[in-house]
């Protein structure tokens, strides 16, 4: 049961770029509440001061939420409207908040959303990509066990992806995709969304693994994939064409997994079909 006379906690979303995409709800609530609670004090105390805004601007980010959450509770009981923001963007989207939200909630107070811009939403408006269901992954692991999973869940969704990516990883993460069978997929590369030099490239897996794989990246990036396609009730899988790409990976030393992802990707194997040759092969079968 909410607690309506003590304080709100607003979640309050920034421009990602633009100053010109901050909403006047937002603005109003951000000249209303006590306290602005932020991922970077320097970078939210330099937006509120474009807008004529002195506000007390406390931390909020990965290494100290949980420190956090005894005060902004405490604050809410003393009956203290707080907003929460992000460097850009909607809070607790890939970004710190969640644990300080679910708890806000849990004792009772009223957390409300102040709507926004949102790099994900903006990357599948102009993606040309369906939208009707689509997958957030977030960033890319760097390596390990981590990344595969993260690579499985990205190539094996039948819906549309949407991931965020380094910018001196951004070219990696296009030829990984390449080489694991989905370069024919639709792909649009987004970067630095709203901004002076904004660029959105459309295109396929390959294409665009070429094009930055000698291309200097800088920006904020958002990358939209093809959902895995679908293979229609009685279309064959080319099993020769299959077998020779399963060799020609085995022969190259990648390991059974690899050669899986590929055969699911690029000839619409099921993943127990896939692994079944991918194994055969590799074991000289």
């Amino acid at each position: 049961m909410l607690n309506m006379t003590r304080g709100i906690l607003y979640l309050v979303s920034t421009p990602i770029g633009n100053l010109a995409d901050l909403s006047q709800r937002a603005l109003a609530t951000l000249e209303a509440v006590a306290v602005v609670y932020a991922e970077d004090t320097r970078h939210s105390g330099n937006l509120l001061r474009q807008f004529g805004l002195r506000k007390p601007v406390r931390s909020l980010h990965e290494h100290n939420e949980v420190r956090r959450i005894r005060e902004v509770i405490d604050r809410l009981a003393d009956g203290e409207n707080l907003a929460l923001v992000t460097d850009a963007g909607t809070p607790t989207i890939s970004d710190p908040g969640v644990r300080v939200v679910a708890a806000a909630a849990e004792a009772g107070f009223r957390v409300e959303p102040v709507p926004g811009p949102s790099a994900v939403m903006a990357a599948l408006s102009v993606s040309g990509l369906v939208a009707d269901r689509f997958l957030f992954l977030g960033f890319a692991p760097r390596r390990g066990r981590q990344r595969e999973v993260w690579m499985d869940q990205a190539l094996e969704a039948p819906h549309t992806v949407v991931a965020f990516e380094a910018p001196g990883r951004l070219g990696a993460l296009l030829g990984e995709w390449e080489s694991m069978g989905a370069g024919a997929r639709g792909c649009v590369v987004c970067r630095e969304l709203t901004k002076l030099y904004e660029e959105v490239r459309h295109g396929t897996v390959a294409a665009l693994a070429d094009y930055y794989s000698g291309e200097e990246v800088r920006g904020e990036v958002t990358v939209v994939l093809e959902g895995r396609p679908r293979r229609e009730d009685g279309e064959d899988v080319d099993e020769d064409e299959a077998a020779l790409a399963a060799r020609d990976m085995a022969g190259k030393g990648e390991s059974t997994r690899r050669i899986a992802r590929r055969l699911q990707g690029e000839f619409g194997m099921t993943r127990n079909r896939a692994y079944e040759m991918a194994l055969r092969v590799v074991e000289g079968k």
